[in-house]
């Protein structure tokens, strides 16, 4: 798999973003499937698959403490792109036993129970909606995070035992906004209103002139620590 992860790579140096995702699924097809946060980034893959596939399957996770405006953008990503978005959802007995064991906002307290909440409200609704597919599409950018400058367009995500391909890997922030005005994507309008990168509503907040895009995504921890588990090599 590694020399196949390689040879793809090759193929895929200089190629732009919609010919990747052409590329898989046409070679995988319904084994294929996009997990979006409905962030400015997975907005532009959906605006790409929608051009390619209206049936290629389009993921989110909802964890049950996400920001208004993200169900907002559900409904009007649906109408635009006359397609269907399937929702995941925590199990609910995992997150009431969670939150009467370690408190409604326990993610507060250390990163220990941050990433109890993440892997319970998250990671783990994340494993069936991957369940069954080969392929896994991503909107990661190398610019977002320190934890993400050593990504490639495609990978073998060992957690998950798939391919994983992130198109817009080397897009910058102005490239995204540039696409988005272009087509005109919807958008979050919580991106108009200094928040780059949004996650669950108690866990983001806005960033400062000069910070990271992810600086509001937990900001109370180190940089180093800023993944949900998601993502992992």
């Amino acid at each position: 798999m590694k020399e196949t992860i390689n040879e793809l790579n090759k193929r895929f140096e200089k190629e732009n973003a919609e010919n990747v995702l052409q590329y898989f699924l046409e070679h995988y097809q319904d084994r294929v499937v996009f997990t979006s946060s409905m962030g400015i980034e997975d907005q532009v893959i959906t605006h790409m698959l929608a051009g390619i596939d209206k049936k290629a399957a389009i993921v989110m996770l909802d964890t049950g403490r996400m920001f208004y405006e993200v169900y907002d953008l559900i409904n009007k990503t649906e109408n635009r792109y006359n397609i269907n978005i399937k929702i995941f959802f925590p199990d609910y007995e995992k997150v009431e036993k969670m939150v009467n064991t370690y408190g409604i906002n326990l993610f507060y307290e250390n990163i220990e129970n941050r990433k109890r909440c993440c892997q319970i409200r998250k990671t783990e609704p994340l494993r069936r909606a991957l369940a069954g597919k080969k392929v896994w599409i991503t909107g990661l950018r190398t610019e977002q995070s320190t934890t993400r400058k050593s990504l490639k367009i495609v990978e073998w995500d060992v957690s998950n035992n798939m391919i994983k391909v992130n198109p817009i890997l080397h897009w910058t922030i102005d490239d995204i906004w540039d696409y988005v005005h272009h087509h005109n994507v919807p958008y979050n309008t919580l991106h108009d209103k200094g928040y780059p990168s949004i996650g669950c509503q108690p866990c983001t907040r806005a960033v400062q002139a000069g910070e990271n895009i992810r600086a509001g995504r937990w900001w109370w921890e180190k940089p180093e620590t800023k993944e949900c588990g998601l993502h992992k090599a």
